[in-house]
């Protein structure tokens, strides 16, 4: 994978964990080590191609999907 690449991954990843916080009235860090037990920042480093270009509430919905389910819909 390309620097860039690994950038633009880096920041979507950042981007949800805040995003998924404020919509869930969580802070960053709890939010973080979730997603981390989880695996859903595998999920959204393996899924990004598809994800970025997706709007915020299908974002957060995947998100949700897949912490409850590991998996997605």
């Amino acid at each position: 994978m390309s620097d860039e690449l690994f950038q633009k991954k880096a920041e979507f990843v950042s981007w949800c964990i805040e995003e998924y916080a404020v919509a869930k009235s969580m802070n960053g860090r709890d939010v973080a080590n979730m997603f981390s037990e989880k695996k859903v920042l595998d999920f959204l480093s393996s899924h990004y191609e598809i994800l970025h270009t997706q709007g915020k509430s299908y974002i957060i919905e995947t998100i949700e999907d897949f912490v409850r389910t590991g998996e997605v819909k």
